[in-house]
């Protein structure tokens, strides 16, 4: 009887487990099942504008010879490069120059104001920088042609700044163009603002928004570069259009070590690089925990409808699995970088000469800041980390705090997705986190909303020539670069057409 009461017990357990995995079950398939897309690009509009691609393209081309190149070091700029480059804008886009009023900040960055129809709306800031980052001497030979030759081959425009940012800058400036000799004036306000110095400081763009706040300007929105279109997004398998509604915080720590200067051949039991390794390692150790929330986290939701049905299933169960995805996605250092605050160790300083003891050795720590952290927070880390060491923690330079985050869910975010039109047709569109930086950043403190995107179609092999080698913009993208901003720039959710 005993045996028979201890079986029934554990038959009735098992039944209770098995009851509870179908329950279970039932619950994510349910809750995969139940799950709806709500942000779709459609064409629905009839055309905004014409333009001519080919003479687009031409100007970008010219536009990318000026070797606007912001060196870390401002000595070495060429300031005669923007001189020129503000000048050829004004000559070779005159109608857009008539109906904008332009404006020099600072030492180069510029503003276009195209007063709108209705003066009681809101107005849309547009951004898009000038300068461009060197072409490294030891990748020339990479290079398919010379990296500021603007030629167009291919079906592209090739050289660097055609995509960071200069490809977004000549599309604002043809789409002007090409309304204001159509007579079209816009329905809000339009604010063009292009930085000159976006890749170093951003002082630029920083001197805008203190002219703007002064002004007691409120946007609507601002828009800057930053996402884009991802043809092979790996969680739908597919395009999606992502559009970044926050970028993550920027702070470098100077790690310095102190040890026994002298010579080499006779060490004494640490050095000080033998403890600034050491340091390293702690900090590299105490690695900031991965965490799938945020914006990360919404827009993988937003994509799940159109992902595959085990992937959605996971998606939309997060609750279970959120755990699991944030592994998964650690593999890959860009997913991983939207989870977490990074930490890079970058440069390094010790001894001039290999056999001699240096007293001070140093390291230089590039930290990107997800949201919900902040510098000081990455201070008392590196701090907490190298507790014990003799080494000294400090801010290198200026940091800055991670953005605010701006809704998908408000009437800006929905322009933004009916202005894609037929650049994406049926193309999923969800938020995202940007993991690098823009201007935009500066503009916060005057707009509603802050978003980051341009409708570039990418894959992701293809995103390592922004910064790198044979950076190009191919005319598919230029062409829905201008008929983009030229939908927001008039206020009608349609389609612009070119001619060639």
């Amino acid at each position: 009887m005993r045996r028979k009461g201890w079986a029934g017990r554990l038959l009735t357990v098992f039944g209770i487990a098995i009851a509870a995995l179908v329950l279970l079950v039932a619950v994510l398939v349910v809750r995969t099942l139940m799950l709806k897309p709500t942000a779709l690009a459609t064409d629905q509009a009839p055309a905004v504008v014409a333009f001519d691609l080919n003479q687009a393209a031409d100007r970008l081309g010219q536009a990318i010879r000026f070797e606007t190149v912001s060196h870390q070091d401002k000595a070495e700029n060429d300031l005669s490069q923007w001189s020129a480059f503000h000048d050829w804008m004004a000559q070779t886009y005159p109608a857009f120059h008539a109906a904008a009023k332009r404006e020099t900040v600072g030492e180069g960055a510029l503003i276009w104001t195209w007063t709108g129809r209705n003066p009681a709306l809101q107005p849309i800031i547009l951004m898009a920088h000038q300068d461009v980052v060197p072409a490294s001497p030891e990748t020339l030979n990479e290079w398919k042609t010379p990296p500021f030759s603007g030629l167009v081959a291919d079906g592209a425009v090739w050289g660097r700044g055609a995509i960071d940012d200069k490809g977004s800058l000549i599309a604002l400036l043809e789409a002007g163009e090409a309304l204001a000799k159509a007579g079209r004036q816009p329905e809000r306000t339009i604010i063009v603002v292009s930085g000159h110095d976006e890749e170093v400081q951003g002082n630029g763009a920083k001197a805008v928004a203190e002219v703007l706040k002064a002004r007691n300007i409120r946007a609507w929105f601002v828009l800057d570069e930053g996402s884009a279109i991802i043809e092979d997004h790996p969680a739908v398998k597919g395009p999606a259009a992502l559009i970044a509604v926050a970028e993550k915080g920027y702070v470098t720590l100077k790690i310095t070590a102190k040890g026994q200067g002298g010579h080499a051949s006779a060490p004494p039991s640490q050095t000080a690089v033998s403890i600034l390794a050491r340091a390293i390692t702690a900090i590299e150790g105490k690695a900031w925990p991965l965490r799938y929330d945020g914006a990360t986290r919404e827009g993988l939701r937003e994509l799940a409808p159109y992902a595959p049905f085990s992937t959605r299933l996971f998606l939309a169960n997060d609750w279970l699995f959120g755990g699991l995805l944030a592994k998964q996605m650690a593999a890959n250092p860009a997913a991983a970088a939207g989870m977490h605050t990074t930490i890079a160790p970058t440069m390094l300083s010790g001894s001039p000469k290999e056999n001699v003891l240096p007293q001070t050795a140093s390291v230089w720590i590039n930290y990107r800041i997800a949201p919900g952290a902040s510098v000081q927070d990455v201070v008392d880390r590196a701090r907490a980390a190298t507790k014990g060491l003799p080494v000294d923690v400090e801010i290198e330079g200026m940091g800055r705090e991670p953005t605010p985050v701006s809704s998908s869910r408000s009437d800006a975010y929905r322009y933004l997705a009916s202005a894609l039109g037929d650049e994406a047709p049926a193309t999923p569109i969800a938020p995202s986190l940007m993991i690098a930086g823009s201007d935009s950043r500066y503009l916060t403190p005057v707009a509603q909303d802050v978003y980051r995107f341009a409708p570039n179609r990418f894959h992701l092999s293809e995103l390592g020539m922004i910064h790198g080698v044979n950076e190009h913009m191919t005319l598919d993208n230029l062409e829905r670069n201008i008929r983009f901003y030229a939908r927001l720039m008039a206020g009608e959710a349609g389609t612009a057409t070119h001619a060639n």
